[in-house]
């Protein structure tokens, strides 16, 4: 059920985000090490950019998993807010659903 606020109370997996940039940030550590020695300092350069953006990345993903429940909602609180009261059909903001005709 769409309810129009689901960019508001979208999920993020953020836990998984954090392990798939630890991931990365152990991959553009060794790249950067790896290229350093073995003379290809635009190779290094390249890694330890990509090490810069990742670490930025990981910052900010903490941030969010420890600001808590309001950014990470558990699995207790539903994707979207249910409606109190189902408008009735008489009232003036009840629209139809759309008729579908065939040929």
């Amino acid at each position: 059920m769409r309810t129009g606020s689901e960019p508001a109370t979208a999920r993020s997996a953020l836990r998984a985000r954090f392990w798939l940039s630890v991931w990365g940030l152990v991959w553009a550590i060794f790249g950067t090490a790896a290229f350093a020695l073995v003379g290809r300092p635009g190779w290094a350069a390249a890694c330890g950019v990509l090490w810069l953006v990742i670490t930025i990345d990981m910052t900010m993903i903490l941030r969010h998993i420890r600001q808590g429940p309001h950014y990470q909602p558990g699995r207790d609180v539903p994707p979207y807010r249910p409606l109190e009261d189902p408008l009735p059909q008489h009232h003036p903001r009840y629209r139809r659903p759309p008729q579908h005709r065939h040929p």
